[in-house]
């Protein structure tokens, strides 16, 4: 992975992540997410922490998907069921981190990008930023823990409705949706609006917010132990068959 590609940095009782490839509109390379989940792995442990916040570099993408050009050689069955829980042992990582993960959504958030920032436990976005899961768009399902928050934030209907029709979700319909937790004021620095957001949570201590996320995290972590098998099998499934690499051929015709 190139360097620099993950900044880490404590700010305080705050660990932020910044992917920091913006050249690439911050796409997730599968050495990146490995990196992601490694850095919350090694500070897991870390007493002083209260929070994480996970961003991207620019304004205009948190995530706009997987590396496509790291993807499209992956094509066998094998090779693709070891992608996908390659990924989504990283995003593990961001779900049971002790204490809570926000994703601060500086611009779009799409597939796998959107994957990642529904891995974390809240979301704060600009108000120009977009979530959207366009994986149907490429004949494919969720791959790495995605389709599973999602149904378990916004509820069953809601995630099939977004799922099926790859809808892309501004901020503000996102929020309606209760896909993100607060937008920013129009204007406002991101970086101020999560400094805003955090206020309440700092004030906490390290335990409560340990205590909470435990306890709140339970039915996740139950839910997800009981499904993702599922989800993967499906995301093989689909990944591997000719509607894929159909539609992959046709998006790249278009762009």
């Amino acid at each position: 992975m190139a360097d620099n590609a993950l900044l880490v940095d404590l700010h305080g009782p705050v660990l932020w992540l910044t992917v920091n490839r913006p050249d690439k509109r911050n796409a997730l390379s599968l050495a990146l997410l490995d990196e992601i989940g490694a850095t919350l792995a090694k500070h897991a442990g870390d007493e002083a922490i209260k929070c994480a916040v996970l961003t991207a570099a620019g304004d205009k993408c948190f995530a706009a998907g997987g590396d496509l050009q790291e993807l499209d050689a992956i094509r066998s069955e094998a090779d693709t069921r070891a992608m996908s829980r390659r990924g989504r042992a990283a995003l593990d990582q961001v779900r049971n981190f002790p204490v809570p993960v926000i994703a601060a959504l500086n611009g779009l958030a799409l597939g796998g990008g959107a994957e990642l920032a529904v891995a974390c436990d809240l979301r704060v976005a600009a108000p120009h930023a977009e979530i959207g899961f366009l994986q149907a768009q490429l004949a494919v399902t969720t791959a790495w823990g995605g389709g599973i928050d999602l149904a378990l934030t916004i509820g069953d209907r809601a995630a099939l409705r977004v799922l099926a029709t790859s809808a892309r979700l501004e901020a503000s319909r996102a929020q309606d949706l209760g896909l993100v937790d607060w937008v920013c004021a129009p204007g406002q620095p991101l970086e101020a609006c999560i400094e805003q957001f955090l206020a309440p949570y700092l004030a906490r201590s390290r335990a409560v917010l340990a205590g909470v996320k435990a306890v709140t995290s339970a039915e996740r972590r139950r839910v997800h132990a009981a499904l993702a098998q599922a989800e993967e099998d499906h995301f093989v499934r689909t990944w591997t068959h000719p509607d894929h690499w159909a539609a992959v051929a046709q998006s790249l015709g278009k762009k």
